[in-house]
């Protein structure tokens, strides 16, 4: 039987497709960084020739995005239609860190790709400072809000400690990827949010209250 024949017979849904390449594009990122991963070894893995993943995607580039579009979806997807405000958003970034633990791959793709972006033209280098800049914006402004509530002391310098909060989890990240056993970043995440704001976390269950909901 020849390759075409075979791949005739087996013909899915572009959907589904498009859904398996984005998932073995996903896993060989994660194993082997956007530049040491190539399109034959993605086109392989998935069952396909080149051009056959070339149809769903322009580029090597463009199957970089979906992606990460694809890992963003589900953060957006439990986040849910609002945010949470002030120390609920917090205490959201503690529960995201724990469903990480679940998640080693995005939590591997997200660190190799990253770390990769800083080199000169990367393609995913503006997606991580937007999202950088993104995700800091959002814990200032929780931060704010938690001030102007009450909930922090006034003198919380919020741009710095919103800094040091996305430094420390992304730090932990990668102490958790080296050595999943000696690490509890949800535990570690939660004591430095807390140290740095100066009181507890308000209860798993308060999560996704505040103003606005």
């Amino acid at each position: 039987m020849t390759r075409e024949a075979g791949a005739t017979r087996t013909r899915r849904p572009p959907a589904e497709r498009r859904a398996e390449i984005l998932r073995i594009a996903m896993e060989t990122f994660a194993e082997r960084g956007y530049q040491s991963a190539s399109l034959a070894e993605i086109s392989a893995r998935v069952g396909l020739t080149q051009a056959g993943v070339l149809h769903y995607f322009s580029s090597k580039a463009g199957l970089l995005t979906g992606v990460l579009d694809l890992r963003d979806s589900s953060d957006i997807e439990e986040l849910g239609s609002e945010r949470p405000h002030g120390l609920a958003f917090l205490r959201h970034l503690v529960e995201t860190t724990r469903r990480n633990t679940e998640r080693e791959g995005i939590v591997r793709l997200y660190t190799v790709l990253a770390a990769e972006s800083v080199t000169a033209e990367h393609p995913a280098q503006e997606y991580f400072r937007d999202r950088y800049q993104g995700l800091l914006a959002l814990v200032v402004e929780a931060l704010e809000e938690a001030r102007s509530l009450g909930e922090v002391a006034d003198d919380v310098e919020v741009t710095t400690t919103a800094r040091v909060i996305v430094a420390t989890m992304d730090g932990l990240q990668l102490q958790w990827l080296l050595d999943p056993g000696s690490v509890d970043m949800t535990r570690a995440t939660e004591l430095a949010i807390v140290r740095l704001i100066g009181r507890d976390l308000p209860p798993v269950g308060q999560a996704a209250g505040g103003p606005g909901r």
